[in-house]
């Protein structure tokens, strides 16, 4: 068989795995999740070899998703890492077999101490499953190995099933991209959600402003001295925003003035300019900036005393900058 072919069978074999767990699921599941979400402790996950490797997959996405769980070593937990195991957590153990030595320790420990155990196995009616509180079936017809060796198919499932619990944990607990973005402040979604204009904008004497009457030698200093440029607001003598002046509002003026210099503001300014509040989300600024085909907004209080007064100014290269997308 070809490479191709082979490729082809394993992923044939694995899909086939996954999707045969669904006839398998039953109350035992809703009564594991249902443990996982009313743990007041955290999910301590374990399992040895590939299924170690697992686990530790399994753990980060419980703890992305709203459930604090950590892995554990089950040969370590036998020289001193047993005491990661506090009351009021769950043991979640992995085991195709189900009779892994180095897990036995630390099932008895868990019993002991009141430790509620669920078990992701391919034997029920192993030593794992008989002790586990929830015991979840992942076995398997084939391994994807041609040698039915190594674990690979098997992982999968067990995988799956993980992916499941956390899931549908989450989804009971009510968690929401807020709380998600919350635990990955550094990636693009936290980036996303958690990012609001005020974290990005240009303020104080970074942003530049002009009143109705300023002449165009004066907007023009403006517009070319501040942190933004090529852009100006023209306020009135309250401070409130009133008008916008570009780059492109300029050279289009000199097409049509025969004296330019001549002209103030209020002569050049394009009217009611588009505004993103201090409070929204940076997300929001791109998405107007985009939708108008702008590259500059000017930013607003709206729940302050001076809702329409510019108290900063966005650039598209800031949000670009900030990865904002």
């Amino acid at each position: 068989m070809s490479s191709l072919g082979e490729a082809k069978r394993v992923f044939e074999i694995e899909a086939q795995a996954i999707l045969e767990l669904k006839n398998k699921l039953d109350s035992k599941f809703d009564a594991a999740v249902s443990l996982i979400v009313e743990c007041r402790g955290k999910v301590v996950v374990t399992g040895m070899g590939k299924s170690g490797q697992i686990a530790r997959k399994i753990a980060s996405t419980l703890s992305s998703t709203g459930t604090p769980a950590v892995f554990v070593h089950p040969a370590e937990t036998s020289h001193g890492d047993m005491g990661v195991i506090s009351f009021g957590d769950i043991l979640l153990a992995l085991s195709y077999r189900g009779e892994t030595d180095e897990l036995r320790a630390l099932i008895e420990f868990a019993k002991r101490k009141g430790v509620k155990l669920i078990s992701l196995t391919g034997n029920l009616a192993s030593s794992l499953g008989t002790a586990s509180d929830v015991a979840l079936d992942v076995s398997i017809r084939e391994e994807a190995c041609p040698l039915g060796l190594a674990p690979t198919a098997s992982t999968t499932a067990a995988l799956a099933m993980g992916d499941a619990l956390a899931v549908a944990a989450l989804t009971k607990r009510g968690f929401n991209a807020q709380e998600f973005a919350e635990y990955h402040p550094g990636g693009s979604l936290g980036r996303r959600l958690l990012t609001r204009v005020k974290d990005l904008m240009h303020k104080g004497e970074g942003v530049p402003l002009v009143q109705l009457e300023t002449g165009m030698k004066e907007v023009i200093s403006a517009m070319t001295a501040k942190e933004v440029r090529g852009v100006c607001g023209v306020t009135d003598a309250t401070g409130n925003l009133l008008g916008i002046i570009t780059d492109g509002d300029l050279r289009r003026r000199l097409e049509k003035s025969k004296n330019p210099l001549d002209d103030s503001a209020n002569d050049i300014m394009v009217r009611n300019p588009k505004t993103v509040d201090a409070a929204e989300m940076a997300e929001r600024a791109l998405f107007l900036m985009e939708q108008f085909a702008i590259q500059s907004l000017f930013v607003v209080d709206r729940m302050g005393g001076q809702p329409q007064r510019p108290v900063g100014i966005l650039h598209l290269q800031d949000l670009l900058k900030a990865r904002i997308r």
